[in-house]
C-alpha cells in the first residue's frame, strides 16, 4: 500500500488525513502549526519535520495550502525527493496558471501531478464525501484512484490537462458565491419585513431552491454561528477573486458574481475573522434588523 503525505493540516487537510488513516494508509503530514501535528499524531498519523521529509517518506502527497505561492513553494521542496518518483495531488484552490507553473516545477524531477481542487467544505472533508474535480492523464489518475476514493464520494475526471480542475472549480465558485449572496439577502429581507426565521427556513427548504448548501448556511445564520464553522470568509473571497480574474481573461461578463465579490469584500473588511455567514451581520446592520428563528422586530 502506498504511503501518503498531506501538506497543510488545517480544517480541510486534517479531514483528508483522517480519512486516509481510517482507510489504512500510512499517512504523514506537515504543517507549520505544532497543534496540527499533535492532532495528526493523536489520530494515528505521523508528523514530519519538513516538507522535504514528507517527500522522502511518501509515494503520493496531497497539497492543501492557501494560495498559489504556497503551492509553488511546497512543490519546489517536495518534488526532488518524492519517493519512487511519485505523484503530487494539488487539492488547494488556486488559479489555472498557478497550478500549471507548479506542474512545470514537478516535471523537472519527473514527478506526476493531479490537479484536483475540492468542494464540500469542512463536513465533506471530515466525512470523506468531498467532490473532486480531477485533471490528469488517465494512467496517473487511475494509479491514485483508490487513495482519492478515501476522501471522496464524487470524483469527476474533468480533463487530462493540468489546470482544467482549477478552471472547473473557479466556475463552480461563481455559482456558490452568488448562491450565498441570494441566501443572505433573502433572509435579511424576510426578517426586516417581520417574518420569523423558522418560517423562512421551512418555506425555502420545501421549495425548488432547497439544497444542503442552503440548509447548512441558513441553520448557521439562524443559530448566530458566525465564526469557527470551517468556512472562513477569506477563502471564498480569495476563490471569487480567482473566478473574476478568469472571467476577465476570457471576456465573460460576471454581473452576479461581481456583486457577490463586492459583498464578500465588504464582509471581510468588517469581519476579517468571521466565516462566510458573517456577511449577514453587515446586511443586518444596514437594514436595522436581525435574522433569528423567532423574529423580535
Amino acid at each position: 500500500m502506498k504511503k501518503v503525505g498531506v501538506i497543510g493540516l488545517g480544517n480541510m487537510g486534517m479531514g483528508i488525513a483522517k480519512n486516509l488513516i481510517k482507510d489504512g494508509y500510512d499517512t504523514t503530514g506537515f504543517d507549520l502549526r505544532e497543534s496540527c501535528l499533535k492532532e495528526l499524531i493523536n489520530n494515528g498519523g505521523n508528523a514530519a519535520e519538513s516538507v522535504e521529509k514528507v517527500g522522502e517518506i511518501c509515494d503520493v502527497a496531497f497539497v492543501m495550502v492557501m494560495n498559489g505561492a504556497q503551492v509553488e513553494d511546497v512543490v519546489t521542496k517536495l518534488s526532488p525527493g518524492l519517493k519512487n518518483k511519485g505523484t503530487i495531488i494539488v487539492t488547494a484552490t488556486i488559479t489555472p496558471e498557478e497550478v500549471k507553473k507548479a506542474y512545470k516545477i514537478a516535471q523537472k524531477s519527473n514527478i506526476k501531478m493531479i490537479d484536483s481542487p475540492v468542494s464540500g467544505g469542512l463536513q465533506g472533508a471530515h466525512e470523506g464525501t468531498l467532490t473532486l474535480m480531477s485533471a490528469a492523464e488517465d494512467e496517473v489518475l487511475n494509479n491514485c484512484k483508490a487513495i482519492l476514493e478515501s476522501i471522496s464520494k464524487n470524483m469527476f475526471h474533468v480533463g487530462i490537462n493540468i489546470g482544467d480542475g482549477q478552471t472547473v472549480k473557479a466556475s463552480l465558485q461563481v455559482f456558490i458565491g452568488a448562491t450565498f449572496t441570494a441566501i443572505f439577502e433573502s433572509l435579511v429581507l424576510g426578517a426586516k419585513a417581520g417574518i420569523d426565521g423558522k418560517i423562512l427556513y421551512d418555506v425555502f427548504s420545501s421549495s425548488g431552491v432547497s439544497s444542503p448548501l442552503f440548509k447548512n448556511c441558513a441553520n448557521l445564520i439562524l443559530d448566530r454561528k458566525f465564526e469557527n464553522t470551517g468556512s472562513h470568509i477569506s477563502t471564498m473571497y480569495k476563490d471569487l477573486g480567482i473566478s473574476m480574474d478568469m472571467a476577465k481573461q476570457n471576456g465573460v461578463p460576471m454581473f452576479t458574481a461581481a456583486a457577490a465579490f463586492e459583498l464578500f469584500q465588504a464582509g471581510i473588511s468588517m469581519y476579517p475573522e468571521g466565516d462566510n455567514w458573517s456577511i449577514v451581520k453587515l446586511l443586518e446592520k444596514m437594514a436595522d434588523t436581525k435574522v433569528e428563528w423567532k423574529n423580535n422586530n
